[in-house]
């Protein structure tokens, strides 16, 4: 299968590389680490005015209505420069309002598309429950349209100045996705891995809307949005992993030792070549499941299997890649003033973001054993 880019990807691709170069460099990551927010609004700005937070936002409402593989491409360019601004979540937050919201959630659309407005989500909890059985719970209340959940969600990725935020929780007939405005949140400040400030979201009976789903299927929107999310983690790692790559081709290349450049040792060179093949077939497991989810459907059964195992491989195999890097950098792998040590965060912190590979593994066990059976 050919999974080369086709040219509206191509130039999608080198815009969003010369946004990032040009404004996510190693100093001014390192400046925004140091703010309140810690988000490069001015970045967040740029990624706007050319159109990038819009690309799954339908044209009616001023976005690009490109899909997941649009924002895949984008996504990749911010892993290689670690850049700080909540992309992945905005983009899969787009698509699901797109393709879920009520008419009146779909006013939210245009402000998506500029970047005025940001919604969170809200996927994960304690205890690993699994993000597609969320132990959270919605209660009908009073009206058709209107609900309660109780739970208590984790890590929520870049909550401050979001709203609403799109929480996952399960209902009389089934999990689904829910909407709850700013006002009635209660937010835990909590630092991730990569030094974001992420929120514990306590829901202690509060008012929600849920996203429309397909018609008696309110597990459409969750599923949906699961296997969106996975793809487009899959690619900020797969960025993450060739960035760092990268740094560690360029100082091995510089570096010598006993007269000799590093990377002319045989043993650093097979660890390098390790780290090309991992994420080579972490860029071939992306595009089969971004390729199953868009011919076949999100909830297909070819689309289960392609983004396990993609995201397997951005659990494994990009962990594999930045602990390899940051081996082959020696002392100054841990030094916080190169660049480096931001890979292995990233590369660490999306690892084990919805899941983790032996989980994920274990689903994907489960899935071939039914369709054996």
């Amino acid at each position: 299968m050919d999974f080369q880019l086709d040219e509206d990807l191509q130039a999608l691709q080198s815009l969003a590389a010369e946004i990032f170069s040009d404004l996510a460099t190693t100093e001014r990551v390192r400046e925004v680490e140091t703010t309140d927010e810690r988000v490069d609004t001015v970045l967040w700005s740029a990624l706007a005015g050319a159109g990038l937070l819009g690309l799954a936002v339908p044209e009616e409402a001023d976005g690009a209505g490109l899909g997941i593989e649009a924002a895949c491409v984008v996504l990749e360019e911010q892993g290689r420069t670690v850049a700080p601004v909540p992309l992945w979540s905005h983009l899969v937050a787009g698509l699901v309002v797109a393709a879920h919201g009520t008419e009146e959630q779909k006013q939210l659309l245009s402000g998506i598309a500029d970047g005025s407005v940001r919604v969170a989500l809200a996927l994960e909890e304690f205890d690993n429950q699994p993000p597609a059985t969320p132990g959270c719970a919605a209660v009908q209340d009073s009206g058709a349209d209107r609900w309660r959940l109780r739970g208590v969600k984790a890590a929520v990725p870049t909550p401050l100045g979001a709203s609403p935020v799109r929480v996952s929780a399960t209902g009389p007939d089934g999990p689904g996705l829910f909407l709850v405005a700013n006002e009635w949140l209660a937010w835990e400040s909590s630092t991730t891995t990569t030094h974001d400030l992420s929120g514990h979201l306590t829901l202690e009976d509060t008012p929600a809307e849920r996203l429309a789903g397909s018609a008696g299927e309110p597990a459409d929107a969750l599923t949906e949005v699961l296997q969106w999310s996975a793809a487009a983690l899959a690619a900020v790692q797969l960025g993450v992993a060739d960035g760092a790559m990268r740094l560690a081709a360029s100082y091995t290349s510089d570096r010598e030792q006993f007269g000799r450049p590093l990377g002319s040792f045989q043993a650093v060179q097979h660890q390098l070549a390790d780290c090309w093949i991992d994420i080579e077939a972490m860029r071939v497991t992306l595009w089969q499941a971004l390729s199953s989810i868009t011919e076949s459907g999100a909830g297909s059964e070819a689309a289960r299997k392609a983004v396990l195992t993609a995201t397997w491989w951005r659990e494994q195999a990009g962990l594999d890649v930045v602990h390899r890097v940051q081996h082959v950098h020696g002392g100054i792998g841990v030094d916080v003033d190169y660049p480096v040590h931001r890979h292995f965060l990233w590369g660490r912190q999306i690892a084990n973001t919805l899941g983790g590979a032996a989980a994920t593994l274990a689903d994907l066990g489960d899935l071939i054993a039914e369709e054996a059976s």
